[in-house]
C-alpha cells in the first residue's frame, strides 16, 4: 500500500548551510525541536513539546550522509520512516526532498492517530527551515503538549496590503498555494479548492475591514486573524478556539501557520518565489 508523502522544497542557501542546519543541534533547537541530539552516523534524535508524541526520543537513525538522512520514527505504536535528501541546484540553491512514509490524509481529518499530523507539521517545519535560513524569526511552532492555539507574525508591509492579501481570492490562493475563494463578507465562503469545488466551505462569521477576520471552520473551530499595524509593518495576530480540546485540530493548525510563512515572504521579497516545489500525496490519501 502507498502510504508515502513527499514534500519538495526550494531552499535559497548552498547545500552546505543546509545541512549544517539539519545536523548542529543548537541550529535545530532554535527552528525545529525543543530538545536535539545529534551524533551522526550513530544518532538523531529530537523531542520536546513541538514534537508529536515527543516525550521521549522516538527516532532511530538508519542512515546519514553528506545528502540524506533517514531515521526511523515510532508514531502511535508504529514504525514509520523520514528521509531528508539534499541535492544542490547552485551555489545558493538547494532543493531539500522529505519523505515520510505511514501518512493517511483521512487520519489527518478524523484526528484517530497523532501521524494524521505528519504532512504539515513537516510542512511547518521545512518553512521554519527556510525562515532560519533566510535570516528571519521563526514561525511559532506547534505545541502539543497544549491545546492553546494563538500566535503572532510580524510583516514589514502596511496593514492595507496584508489585509487585501487576506481576503482577495486571487492573492491568497498565490501566497496559500492552494486555490481560495473567499467572500468577503460576514456570511460568505471561504472556500478551500475555490467557490466551484465539491464539499461544504468554511464561513466567514466576523469581518472588521482592514482588522479582523473569523472563519468557522465546523469542527476544527473558529480561526480568527487581527491585524495592527505601525511604521509600514503589520502584527498579524491568529487564533483557533472553539474546537474539542480534548482532540486539538494539531493538523489543520499546523497548516495554516505554515501558510502563513509564505505570506509574510509574499510581501516582504521584492522577487517573490514560494518555496515549494511539490507536495504529493499517497495515493490513499
Amino acid at each position: 500500500m502507498n502510504d508515502l508523502l513527499t514534500l519538495r522544497v526550494r531552499l535559497a542557501a548552498p547545500a552546505e548551510a543546509v545541512r549544517s542546519a539539519l545536523t548542529d543541534p543548537t541550529a535545530l533547537r532554535r527552528w525545529f525541536a525543543e530538545h536535539v541530539e545529534v551524533d551522526l552516523p550513530h544518532r538523531y534524535e529530537f523531542w520536546g513539546r513541538h514534537t508529536p508524541e515527543g516525550d521521549t526520543p522516538h527516532q532511530r537513525l538508519l542512515h546519514a550522509d553528506d545528502a540524506t538522512i533517514r531515521f526511523a520514527w515510532l508514531l502511535d505504536g508504529v514504525e514509520t520512516t523520514s528521509e531528508i535528501r539534499l541535492d544542490a541546484e547552485g551555489p545558493d540553491s538547494t532543493v531539500l526532498t522529505l519523505t515520510q512514509s505511514h501518512f493517511k490524509m483521512s487520519e489527518a481529518f478524523d484526528g484517530s492517530t497523532i501521524r494524521g499530523v505528519l504532512h504539515t507539521w513537516w510542512a511547518l517545519s521545512l518553512a521554519n527551515l527556510a525562515a532560519y535560513l533566510e535570516g528571519r524569526p521563526p514561525l511559532p511552532r506547534t505545541d502539543f503538549a497544549s491545546a492553546e492555539m494563538r500566535g503572532e507574525l510580524l510583516i514589514a508591509a502596511p496593514v492595507e496590503r496584508v489585509w487585501r492579501s487576506l481576503i482577495d481570492s486571487e492573492q491568497a490562493s498565490a501566497w496559500f498555494g492552494y486555490p481560495i475563494g473567499i467572500e468577503p463578507w460576514v456570511g460568505g465562503r471561504f472556500a478551500m479548492g475555490g467557490l466551484d469545488a465539491d464539499g461544504d466551505a468554511a464561513k466567514i462569521v466576523d469581518l472588521e475591514p482592514g482588522r479582523k477576520l473569523s472563519v468557522d471552520w465546523g469542527p476544527n473551530g473558529v480561526g480568527t486573524w487581527e491585524l495592527d499595524g505601525s511604521d509600514g509593518r503589520t502584527r498579524l495576530t491568529f487564533v483557533q478556539s472553539g474546537f474539542d480540546e480534548g482532540n486539538p485540530p494539531y493538523a489543520a493548525w499546523s497548516g495554516t501557520v505554515a501558510g502563513l510563512s509564505e505570506l509574510r515572504r509574499y510581501h516582504e521579497m521584492a522577487d517573490w518565489q514560494p518555496i515549494w516545489l511539490s507536495v504529493e500525496l499517497p495515493a490513499n490519501a
